[in-house]
């Protein structure tokens, strides 16, 4: 899967890109049966849409790939995420049985993979191979761009609220 992987990494990038649409974080997953290369589990974040802690994009992702092969344990399969998983994620990954997981940019901040936390180092019962930095530029800018817009514009509503109250006094 490793030859393949900067091609689903770019069917989850443009997964995230569904999410940056719809105001999301944008992190986009997909899950890879290895011996056939069908993606048989999509997600994007979508916890301000649905307003819901659990709607990551690798939880989406893994939870359709279980109805689609009838159980819990997903054996056979890669999961590549444009964000290195967050340790709610992680654990799910290690409870799925997912073989791979690839991901593009490190997460300095939530990161369960090899940032904050090494969660697939603990010894759990099961141990995914890591592969990271898969189209790392492409993955941290998308994220890079929506925080930057998000403080941008919150800056800005801030500063009309504040003109607002100086008008009205």
């Amino acid at each position: 899967m490793k030859e393949n992987s900067e091609i689903y990494m770019r069917h989850a990038l443009a997964l995230a890109k569904i999410a940056l649409q719809k105001n999301e974080v944008p992190v986009g997953a997909v899950i890879v049966r290895r011996s056939t290369g069908e993606i048989i589990g999509k997600g994007y974040n979508q916890r301000e849409s649905v307003r819901h802690a659990l709607a990551h994009a690798e939880l989406i992702a893994i939870d359709e790939a279980c109805h689609i092969l009838g159980g819990w344990r997903l054996p056979d399969c890669a999961l590549y995420v444009t964000l290195e998983p967050c340790p709610m994620c992680a654990g799910a990954i290690i409870q799925s049985r997912i073989d791979e997981v690839y991901f593009g940019a490190s997460d300095a901040k939530s990161g369960a993979v090899i940032s904050v936390e090494h969660m697939f180092s603990l010894p759990y019962n099961y141990r995914p191979k890591i592969y990271n930095g898969i189209l790392e530029q492409e993955c941290s800018a998308i994220l890079s761009d929506f925080f930057r817009n998000l403080r941008s514009k919150r800056k800005l509503e801030m500063s009309v609220r504040k003109l607002q109250s100086n008008i009205n006094n």
